[in-house]
């Protein structure tokens, strides 16, 4: 699809359609974040006016979605919000994605952006609010019309109507209620009358655009006089060019020219296609000052990590206890558990690698095409490198093909590459970036490496007494745009979350150290949550075994159910074990594990069914999961997502590691960074906790118990207990 045919649109655009429809009808919220409503561009608050619902003459609903997608399913829940309080047919309401602006701004992150698994749980009140403001003004317009009281005027499945002798479709109204003034506290529907939130059969709103072909990916733009550019990079992270030829490049049909980013980062190769400068690439010779790279591999790095394990904590992450006390105690209890944890380095592989599109605007501006993560970083950005007013550029934002984290960083690498690689050319034609999946698994990035140590005893009454825990990783946030949200007191809070917040009642005491390289490092799909999920449920198992207990009655043993946080989080783990039907028996060859987490304020519980074969090799037979986010808005959404996220998981734990030899990443493509086969993906069952509370997310949860359920069931299985990740990389093989 022609990327200028596209629905999605800047906000002038937007506003400049919106007054053309001749009485369309958009809601919203202005700048200081109350409820407006609007006819057109010229209407009382238009400077920060920001539509959420549009209503066209002809009764068409859009709904206007404010986060990304791809493939978490925001597109049907943010829609489905608004379907529900305007109470509109399903198949009445359409969607396009928000033009980047800051009062489309995500309330968690205060600026524009999708992550955390934030997007219905900052979104749920906003996009009711809006449908319901949209659904009074159209009654309230049908009650002038018709010379009635409101209160006597009914909005059903798109028809309004009053007594037996009215009754008309919204269409009809329109026009009169985009006059009116959006109320300031919009009544909501009762949830006892909801329709379409927690229906289990309501489909998705993108299912059959993706199935035909229809959606447009950011790798499907095109547009008029483009050139396609692949970029030239050091081999070493923290390289940057001293010099390079383009003699054998030149002969490469449809190469048309190659520059240096103007940062030095780099080579650009712009050609006609984008075989021609993947082609062109490779003939390219450059010269790199690795002076101030990242020249170690694994084996250093690890040795590193392990030192300054050794070593004495640079903060006190809990704040509660001497470390050293706390690990003194636990060694001396009749009682104890140690282990040491190893994480790797995870690349996000979505399955469509990094791409955009650059190009000039008629006003001397630029737009960009893209699956935009993050527009409160990526827009600033952009302007400030191509040197125009920030009101000068715009970003159009089409599905992605996954992301996991990766298309949102703070530095907007891929974006910096593109508009450098634009100016570079001059700042005249459109030039489209593409990543090759080599690009992508040597591009950095990565989720950090973990190295982790615990000392746990156990006392006379059979609960942990002490537990002295140790971890080492490369900050994420600090530097960064976002530091000041996420680091206090020195401490990355993304580093030790999981365990410094555990819902479990136990004497713990924290030590942090930081790990310092430039090689750049990211969020990964549920944060730090991905490795302190394992290694405390891992832990959990140990300590109960050691101290010769059922892994379900141990962990509820440290749970105080009169807390609602801690009763949460019992409930999910006592669901996952009834509907497995746990009851701490083994079976000869086979094993099941148990694991719980909380992670952005959703409580996960899963129990792992494995087998083994002749061989000893592992087969994962069964997950059964139970989930409670809050209100489940759409359960076939919250299903999808926790199958999504056990199986990328497992996939994660079982095989994948970014490995480097001197610097140089040792993976190029699936091959060796073996993604999780149809074959490896187990049974899935989930069960989602019926609740009134506020919803969480679903994005991410799934993923932190998937892992160590796996593991307590190998070990059930087999009697080897995973400390070092991948899962192979410990000898375990699977069937």
């Amino acid at each position: 699809m022609d990327a200028t045919k596209n629905t999605s649109m800047n906000r002038r655009t937007f506003l400049k359609s919106a007054a053309a429809l001749s009485g369309s009808m958009v809601v919203g919220f202005n700048a200081t974040g109350v409820l407006a409503a609007s006819m057109d561009s010229t209407a009382a608050n238009p400077v920060g006016f920001n539509p959420f619902v549009k209503i066209s003459p002809n009764g068409t609903v859009t709904a206007v979605i404010k986060h990304f997608e791809m493939g978490q399913g925001t597109t049907t829940g943010l829609t489905t919000l608004i379907a529900e309080e305007l109470d509109v047919p399903w198949d009445q309401v359409e969607v396009e994605f928000a033009p980047s602006h800051d009062n489309y701004k995500n309330l968690a992150f205060g600026g524009q952006g999708t992550g955390g698994s934030t997007a219905m749980a900052n979104s749920f009140l906003q996009y009711r609010q809006a449908g319901a403001a949209a659904r009074d003004m159209l009654i309230r317009a049908a009650a002038d019309k018709w010379g009635v009281a409101a209160s006597d005027v009914t909005l059903t499945d798109g028809i309004l109507k009053s007594g037996e002798s009215e009754s008309a479709p919204i269409s009809e109204f329109v026009i009169q209620a985009a006059k009116l003034a959006a109320p300031e506290k919009p009544v909501l529907k009762d949830p006892g009358s909801f329709r379409l939130i927690g229906n289990n059969k309501l489909p998705r709103k993108d299912s059959v655009a993706k199935t035909t072909g229809k959606a447009t990916f950011a790798m499907d733009v095109t547009v008029p006089d483009m050139l396609y550019v692949t970029i030239l990079r050091s081999p070493l992270f923290g390289g940057t060019l001293t010099s390079f030829s383009i003699e054998n490049a030149a002969q490469v049909n449809g190469f048309v020219d190659a520059r240096a980013l103007p940062d030095q980062s780099g080579v650009a190769i712009y050609a006609k296609s984008t075989w021609a400068s993947i082609k062109a690439r490779r003939a390219v010779t450059a010269v790199w000052d690795n002076s101030a790279a990242e020249t170690r591999g694994s084996a250093e790095m690890l040795s590193d990590y392990t030192a300054k394990l050794n070593a004495e904590p640079t903060y006190d992450a809990t704040g509660k206890a001497d470390l050293a006390d706390t690990e003194a105690t636990a060694k001396a209890a009749a009682r104890s558990v140690s282990a040491d944890f190893h994480f790797p380095l995870l690349a996000h592989a979505p399955m469509e690698p990094l791409n955009c599109v650059i190009e000039p605007t008629e006003d001397g501006g630029i737009r960009l095409h893209d699956g935009c993560q993050f527009p409160m970083i990526t827009h600033p950005t952009l302007a400030a490198i191509a040197q125009v007013p920030p009101e000068k550029v715009e970003i159009i934002t089409y599905y992605a093909g996954g992301s996991f984290g990766r298309r949102a960083n703070g530095n907007s690498d891929y974006h910096v590459q593109a508009v450098l690689a634009f100016v570079a050319l001059g700042g005249k034609q459109a030039v489209k970036l593409v990543w090759t999946r080599e690009d992508d698994l040597a591009g950095g990035y990565y989720r950090p490496m973990f190295a982790q140590r615990a000392h746990i005893g156990i006392g006379d009454d059979g609960k942990i007494s002490a537990w002295g825990h140790r971890s080492v990783a490369q900050s994420i946030f600090k530097g960064g745009p976002m530091e000041s949200i996420a680091v206090h007191n020195g401490i990355d809070h993304f580093s030790v979350e999981g365990i410094v917040d555990t819902p479990y009642q136990i004497p713990m005491s924290l030590g942090l150290t930081d790990y310092e390289s430039s090689m750049p490092v990211l969020w990964w799909r549920s944060v730090g949550h991905s490795q302190s999920g394992y290694t405390m449920e891992v832990l959990m198992d140990m300590a109960a075994e050691a101290a010769d207990k059922d892994p379900v009655e141990f962990r509820l043993a440290h749970l105080d159910e009169s807390d609602e946080n801690q009763a949460r989080f019992a409930g999910v783990l006592k669901l996952a074990a009834e509907k497995a039907g746990w009851d701490g028996k083994s079976v000869e060859g086979k094993g099941r594990g148990i694991a719980v987490h909380k992670s952005f304020d959703t409580y996960v519980a899963q129990v792992t069914d494995v087998s083994t074969d002749a061989s000893g090799a592992i087969s994962i037979d069964k997950v059964t999961c139970a989930v409670d986010c809050g209100i489940a808005v759409n359960p076939d959404v919250i299903r999808a997502q926790m199958e999504g996220s056990i199986g990328y998981g497992l996939g994660a734990v079982m095989r994948n590691e970014i490995t480097m030899n001197k610097g140089v990443v040792e993976q190029g493509n699936f091959p060796q960074y073996e993604p999780l086969r149809i074959t490896d993906m187990p049974d899935i069952e989930v069960h989602i906790v019926e609740s009134d509370k506020a919803p969480t997310g679903v994005g991410e949860p799934g993923l932190p118990p998937a892992g160590p359920a796996l593991a307590n069931a190998i070990y059930a299985a087999t009697g080897k207990r995973v400390t070092r990740l991948p899962m192979t990389s410990s000898g375990i093989t699977f069937a």
